[in-house]
This record gives C-alpha cells, sequence and structure tokens, in this order.
C-alpha cells in the first residue's frame, strides 16, 4: 500500500534527511508535503484534510510547540513525532501519535514506525471489538488484602502497580503503601482491567494512571517513572514495547 507523508519540521537539513531516508528505504511512500510552522501546518490540513495519511511531526517548531496544532485543527493521519528531547512522549500519545523517534532518526526504529503505521491503517483495533462482542466480562473493582490481623479492601483504582519481589507479588498503591498478594501476575493479569493496566515485563503489571514519564533505554526497551516511585528500576521489556506503545494510544 501506499502511504502519502506530510513532513513538519522547521530544521531545513532535517527535512531533506528524512526526506531522502524515506524515498530510499520504503519506495512505497510518497512526499505529500512539506510545513515548517504551526500556522502552515494548521492551513495546510484544512486544505489537504484526507491527503495525509503519516505525519513525521517535529515537536519544536519556529512558532511554538507541536501540540498546539491539535488544539486549532482535526489531525486525521497517524502522527511519527520526532524531537530531540525524550521528555515529551507522554504528551505524544495523548495525542494518539503512534510512535515517538528521537533524532536523529535511526533507520530501524524508522522502520519499525512505519510498519505501526502499516498495521494501524490494515488492522481491525481487535481489543476493543472484543470488549463490544464480549460486553458481560467483569474485572475485578477491589483486592482484599491482609495486614496482620486486619482484612483490608483496596480499590482496583487506587493501585499503583503489582510487582514480584522474592518470590512474592506486591500491591503498591497510589499513596505509597504496599501490602503482599497471595496472587499470582499470571493470575492477576486475568483479573485487572486490559485498558487500564498491562504486563509491562515478566515482573511487573502497572496500572497507566501511575506513569509520570517515559525514557527510552538503549536497549530496546522503555524505562517508566511512575507514582510512586518504585524501589527497582521500571521498564518495559523490549519484547512488550510495541504492545506497549498500542496500549497507551487506546488501541488494544
Amino acid at each position: 500500500m501506499t502511504l502519502k507523508v506530510l513532513i513538519v519540521e522547521d530544521e531545513k537539513m532535517a527535512m531533506e534527511n528524512l526526506s531522502r531516508m524515506l524515498i530510499s528505504h520504503f519506495p512505497d511512500i510518497r512526499i505529500a508535503g512539506n510545513t515548517s510552522s504551526i500556522k502552515e501546518t494548521v492551513e495546510w490540513l484544512e486544505q489537504h484534510p484526507e491527503t495525509a495519511d503519516v505525519i513525521f511531526m517535529d515537536v519544536e517548531l519556529s512558532d511554538g510547540n507541536c501540540f498546539e496544532i491539535f488544539r486549532q485543527t482535526e489531525v486525521r493521519a497517524k502522527v511519527i513525532m520526532t524531537t530531540a528531547y525524550d521528555n515529551y512522549a507522554i504528551k505524544a500519545f495523548e495525542v494518539n501519535s503512534v510512535d515517538y523517534l528521537l533524532k536523529p532518526v535511526d533507520p530501524e526504529a524508522l522502520k519499525r514506525a512505519i510498519d505501526r503505521c502499516i498495521r494501524s491503517v490494515e488492522n481491525t483495533d481487535i481489543g476493543k471489538l472484543s470488549r463490544i462482542l464480549n460486553p458481560g466480562q467483569e474485572y475485578k473493582h477491589r483486592f482484599i488484602v491482609r495486614m496482620n490481623d486486619k482484612i483490608l479492601p483496596v480499590r482496583t483504582d487506587d493501585i499503583a502497580y503489582f510487582y514480584s519481589e522474592e518470590k512474592n507479588t506486591i500491591l503498591a498503591t497510589a499513596d505509597g503503601k504496599k501490602y503482599i498478594m497471595a496472587s499470582t501476575l499470571d493470575i492477576l493479569s486475568e483479573e485487572l482491567d486490559p485498558a487500564k493496566f498491562f504486563r509491562i515485563s515478566r515482573s511487573c503489571i502497572l496500572n497507566m494512571q501511575a506513569i509520570e514519564s517515559l525514557v527510552k533505554h538503549f536497549s530496546g526497551r522503555l524505562k517508566v517513572i511512575a507514582r510512586p516511585r518504585p524501589d527497582f528500576e521500571m521498564t518495559v521489556s523490549r519484547s512488550r514495547v510495541e504492545d506497549f506503545m498500542l496500549w497507551l494510544e487506546g488501541k488494544i
């Protein structure tokens, strides 16, 4: 399938480098346009609302932050953010970006982002379809925990994450309390709403509301900065990064 691309970039050399990389590595991609500012991009999108399939969008443009574009006009295309900084990741996913690439753009990361766009365009949202077809499926709204001689109910919405530590399963709440659970992470994975919780690794299940920021790890993993701060390095394992990104976008 042919993908029509709009490049939003205020640095001429960066725009030309990305254009060359796209054309040389992806024969089915056509550059539909280039813009360099919020004003120019909003005008282009309003004049060509159905033209672009994918937008490569630099975060910091000549007249401000690119997120202003989303406030001024409807963005129907898949968006891949490009930036020299890694502190915009959460905000990028809030506007439904498909991916987030750090400059200079790595060819392999670019290929993964393009592949994700193609799948996103072609595939039915299986997760949402499943929820429509199985509306009666129930997930736990609270867990019962034991602390010495007390039995306490903990609302699921108050849970920040679960993790394994020395053969124990620990529940950590948003206000910093910790409880040992009788269940394993495998069992908990089946009991938690997948729209809210994601198993980022074999040893951790994370509530989306606990995510403060994300940092790209050199090994292809993502480091998660969570609230409250865990006593361990919280990372999304490399094999789960792609699904994690789709989960953040609400697509699974």
